[in-house]
């Protein structure tokens, strides 16, 4: 077969709906899909350690949106090749083997992305053309009203600004069908030759909603807690949550690897708004959604300064209690408990843990992001390493005095303690209360003290002759 061919290459855009590489002005002949695992993300990135920059939970959930994607391409009339090695030599090398007319990529607010797509820019042969795609924003560049090296400082500007002017337009439909796969290998290892270890990786039991990479298994996500669960009524109550599974929408992984886009979810609170009314909760779904058009815009503009000097400083013992959940503070050591276990945690806790490695434990911010890039199932490197500067105090919108007191957050969002039981077992033969987020004031013989006694926490200490206080009991002795 000969022809014209195009080459998609892929990235964290693994859906058919509303996926821009997959739209035509001139539809090719012949049609290859590729996405490379970069094999440097399987290297250890902690000196000495075995942790890869992708961990295994991340690992599964990305074979398992692959093979998904592979099977919705299938169906099209297309395939999906899978390789594991350098991308832009991958691509460079197959651009040049099939003659290509063109090679179509998503761009990359990410360092490495941005990189080794200049790579096979520079690397392709004269005939061949590189077409650079916005594909999953919100707001399209050209939407904004102003300029990428003049982005506001704050979200909060970017929003006020951004919501004057710009309207979210509508996601689009999938093609019905593609053109087909060209005279070219096809191929798409097993996750054990990859990754042994990954294979064998299983969520703990505990967690409190399976995962499913894919783009159907995020489309009946969406649909399940915005439709079958009103998650419109109920979202901003309820999203600083810690146990269950519809406290938040979950819907991160599914957009960190694109297998849904931010358009598909803003259309479906849009329809739902429609047919129940636009509430305080519908609107911060798309509020939340906002938060990372932002991240990927400041990530696009400041490129490699959004990571700190670029080598990882050595880890010392004070991480590597924080990383294995042995800090003692039972609100840190469960959520990092729930991380290493299922590969998630909820959106209150990353805050806390991160403040307390930063602030009370005064270790590196880019330790911590490091820590989440390797654990994190929902991993977006815009959203993650944003918000752990944020937290740090570092960067964009800088406030040395962001600081979240782990012990009175741990007794606000769970005063039974029921989320650090539920994480640290020994903790349920406390009575349930505050008194579990001290167990070393409750049962000193049993549960040792923690590695750091901020002078913050002292109004927030419970008595042991009163370990079962309440909040409300607290907050009037501290009133």
């Amino acid at each position: 077969m000969t022809g014209v061919i195009d080459i998609v290459w892929l990235r964290e855009d693994l859906r058919v709906a509303d996926n821009r590489l997959l739209h035509f002005d001139a539809r090719p002949d012949q049609l290859l899909c590729v996405y490379v695992l970069d094999e440097r993300w399987l290297a250890p990135v902690f000196g000495g350690e075995p942790h890869a920059r992708i961990g295994p939970a991340r690992l599964n959930f990305l074979w398992q949106s692959l093979i998904a994607l592979r099977g919705e391409l299938l169906q099209l009339g297309s395939d999906l090749l899978v390789r594991v090695g350098d991308p832009a030599e991958v691509v460079l090398e197959l651009a040049t083997r099939h003659q290509a007319r063109a090679v179509r990529v998503a761009d990359h607010g990410g360092a490495d992305e941005r990189a080794q797509t200049e790579r096979v820019r520079c690397g392709l042969p004269p005939d061949t053309e590189l077409i650079e795609l916005e594909n999953g924003y919100l707001f399209d560049g050209d939407q904004l009203p102003f300029a990428c090296e003049e982005l506001p400082g704050s979200f909060s500007a970017f929003r006020r600004q951004v919501e004057a002017v710009a309207e979210v337009e509508q996601s689009h439909k999938a093609a019905v069908s593609l053109p087909p796969w060209p005279d070219a290998p096809r191929g798409f290892p097993s996750l054990t030759s990859v990754c042994p270890l990954s294979a064998q990786w299983q969520p703990d039991e505990r967690q409190g909603a399976l995962c499913e990479g894919g783009e159907v298994a995020g489309r009946e996500r969406l649909y399940d807690y915005l439709w079958r669960h009103m998650g419109g009524h109920s979202y901003k109550k309820t999203r600083d949550g810690l146990l269950g599974e519809r406290f938040s929408t979950r819907l991160s992984a599914w957009l960190a690897q694109g297998c849904l886009s931010a358009r598909q979810v803003f259309d479906q609170v849009r329809a739902w708004e429609k047919d129940y009314g636009a509430t305080e909760s519908s609107y911060w779904i798309k509020f939340e959604l906002m938060w990372r058009d932002y991240f990927w815009r400041v990530a696009q503009h400041e490129r490699t300064r959004m990571y700190g000097a670029r080598e990882l400083p050595p880890v010392n013992e004070a991480f590597k209690r924080w990383r294995d959940g042995r800090t003692g503070v039972p609100f840190i050591d469960a959520a990092m408990r729930e991380l290493a276990l299922t590969g998630w945690m909820p959106n209150r806790a990353r805050q806390n843990v991160a403040s307390f490695l930063v602030k009370d434990l005064g270790v590196d911010w880019r330790l911590g992001a490091a820590w989440f890039e390797h654990c994190l199932i929902d991993y977006d490197v815009a959203s993650n390493w944003g918000n752990w500067r944020y937290i740090a105090g570092v960067g964009r919108d800088p406030r040395p005095d962001r600081y979240f007191n782990v012990l009175k957050q741990g007794c606000h969002y769970d005063p039974k303690g029921l989320y650090v039981a539920h994480w640290l077992p020994a903790l349920k033969t406390l009575s349930p209360g505050v008194g579990r987020h001290q167990p070393w004031r409750i049962d000193p013989a049993r549960f040792a003290a923690p590695v750091v006694n901020p002078s913050a926490w002292e109004r927030w200490l419970v008595d042991p002759e009163s370990a079962t206080a309440t909040l409300d009991e607290m907050e009037e002795a501290e009133e």
